[in-house]
């Protein structure tokens, strides 16, 4: 188990990416920083969730996003090694694997989608939705920028 302190990155850009993580408790955010230093949050994971920069950890480059912790966290970490030889030494992890995938990239489908075809109120009312529990944890700057939305824009839909 590997501890994060509040604030602590744990993968910084152009990094090498080692691991996958598993969270345990807390909260942490992977985001993007654009040419012109506006951040892009990706995506944000809280207990029992899993997160990494997975183009990074499945090619073994350097990382695009920043991942780093909201509150205190506690992770497991996962190979790349680790991960290929549980797959292989039993087909029941393959299968759990193959499973969190297939999850992942229906989510991700679905938020490229929201930000594509739906406005402001929808998205934060999808947010609500998915994700009750996350609206009492993060200021609502990082909900807002998350969101694509300014915060002024959040507090009047929030309203």
């Amino acid at each position: 188990m590997k501890k994060i302190k509040k604030h602590q990155i744990l993968i910084q850009e152009g990094d090498t990416v080692q691991n996958d993580y598993f969270v345990i408790n807390g909260l942490l955010k992977a985001s993007y920083l654009n040419k012109e230093g506006k951040e892009h949050i990706m995506q944000f994971a809280m207990e029992d969730w899993w997160i990494t920069d997975y183009q990074a950890y499945f090619n073994q480059t350097e990382a695009t996003f920043t991942i780093d912790a909201l509150e205190s966290t506690e992770v497991l970490t996962l190979s790349l090694y680790n991960r290929e030889k549980l797959c292989a030494d039993m087909h029941k992890m393959e299968h759990f694997f193959r499973k969190k995938s297939n999850n992942g990239y229906i989510a991700l489908q679905r938020r490229i989608l929201s930000l594509l075809n739906s406005n402001a109120k929808e998205r934060y009312e999808q947010f609500i939705s998915q994700y009750p529990t996350l609206l009492q944890r993060l200021p609502k700057a990082l909900i807002a920028s998350y969101l694509g939305v300014s915060r002024e824009t959040l507090s009047r839909l929030s309203m």
